[in-house]
């Protein structure tokens, strides 16, 4: 019997948390670390050749559609609606993320040891770009140094620009634009081909996080997991349901559709490994190529649903574990500042971690804190890359219906 992609990606899940621990458990950490490395090649071989494909995808995909539209009028009021449901979507997972942390108090209900002060944790809130910083980084210096350096944001500026040049120019552009397409196709081809690989991927991260932290550690976090999780679940199963419910769109079937892409970016613990499974489960589902082309790069820097309640949820915790009470307006005003922060993070290393720390600077808390969640981050990145892709094929459904692009729908 042939195993289809998903069964093999299971197996590889569970292969990789077996191995982990066996690792974990009967060796060294020194040990178990050094075999464990080992692993982590697969992962980290699996996750270049993505980012290796995901520029071109990005440029074809956009740069046809767009120019096949050829109106800036037009890819403008699309511009404009995708931010203003990514600042909704931002708003909401901050108070999901906020009411959680403060309805189950896991600060208070779990307590471990408070780190010393001056704990070197290897977060500082001072890598995060400033607002002139990030603004400045979305134009690109040259489209092959941002498909080199993988920077999305800047390949879809000049892909927008490029689009819509090509379909201004008429009869000459449809050439540049069939042959785009075809590179397009050649690209999906390679897709296939890479996602033949994502099993293995899976293992390789499986057993490197599992080996080096042990699957003991979830025991000790249990609450915090618990009540993370269960945020988690309530954001993707409720609120995105009622969103979807709103504008009449059948959610479930959606969630059908990306359930592959869900699961692969929850075992390898990027949202990136599963773009183009959720390129083409949205296409299955009805949403066009050219908003599926503009919405979701974008949204891989400003909609990272997932991400933002843990910046809440997390600044929740650490606070509580310290015994800081936060005021409600402290809390309003922490919400606003990280629904403007964290549109700055865009490609920074544990970039949700490097938000938390300059939140807890801001408002007097310890930074070294931080330490608390250290070890349990790496499970609790699964849990919010997988969210973050349902809040991104949930806001390609929405502009979609708004466009009156969504089909069988």
């Amino acid at each position: 019997m042939k195993l289809n992609i998903t069964t093999k990606i299971l197996l590889g899940f569970v292969i990789g948390v077996a191995i982990g621990q066996f690792l974990n458990v009967s060796m060294s950490p020194e040990a178990a670390a050094a075999i464990s490395s080992k692993f982590q090649i697969l992962s980290k071989v699996f996750l270049k050749l993505i980012k290796m494909i995901v520029g071109p995808l990005v440029f074809c995909t956009l740069v046809v559609g767009i120019a096949k539209l050829g109106d800036f009028k037009v890819v403008g009021r699309i511009g404009i609606k995708t931010l203003l449901y990514f600042y909704f979507a931002t708003i909401l997972s901050l108070i999901v993320g906020m009411v959680v942390v403060n309805v189950t108090r896991p600060g208070e209900v779990q307590q471990w040891p408070r780190p010393q002060a001056g704990t070197d944790t290897g977060i500082t809130g001072s890598k995060m770009k400033s607002m002139e910083d990030f603004i400045l980084h979305i134009f690109p210096d040259s489209l092959f140094k941002a498909l080199a350096e993988n920077e999305i944001l800047q390949i879809v500026v000049f892909s927008i620009f490029f689009g819509i040049a090509l379909g201004s120019i008429g009869d000459k552009g449809k050439i540049i634009i069939k042959a785009i397409d075809s590179l397009a196709e050649a690209v999906f081809k390679v897709v296939s081909y890479v996602m033949e690989l994502a099993p293995f991927g899976v293992l390789g991260a499986m057993t490197a996080v599992v080996a080096s932290k042990g699957l003991g550690i979830l025991v000790s976090y249990a609450y915090l997991l618990l009540c993370f999780f269960g945020g988690l679940l309530f954001f993707i199963f409720v609120v995105l349901w009622a969103i979807c419910l709103v504008m009449k769109i059948p959610y479930w079937k959606l969630l059908a559709e990306v359930k592959d892409a869900l699961f692969l970016s929850f075992s390898t613990a990027s949202s990136e490994a599963s773009f183009p499974q959720t390129i083409a489960a949205l296409e299955r589902f009805g949403c066009s190529q050219r908003i599926i082309g503009f919405v979701l790069p974008l949204g891989y820097s400003f909609n990272l649903d997932g991400s933002m309640m843990y910046m809440t949820f997390a600044t929740g915790f650490i606070a509580q574990a310290y015994g800081v009470p936060l005021s409600l307006e402290q809390q309003i005003t922490m919400l606003l500042t990280l629904m403007i922060t964290s549109k700055g993070i865009a490609g920074v290393p544990r970039a949700s971690l490097v938000v938390i720390a300059g939140t807890l600077a801001m408002f007097d808390l310890p930074t070294e804190g931080i330490a608390l969640i250290l070890g349990v981050d790496p499970f609790l990145d699964m849990g919010r890359s997988a969210t973050s892709v349902a809040g991104n094929a949930v806001a390609t459904c929405v502009v979609s219906k708004l466009e009156g692009e969504l089909q069988n729908v």
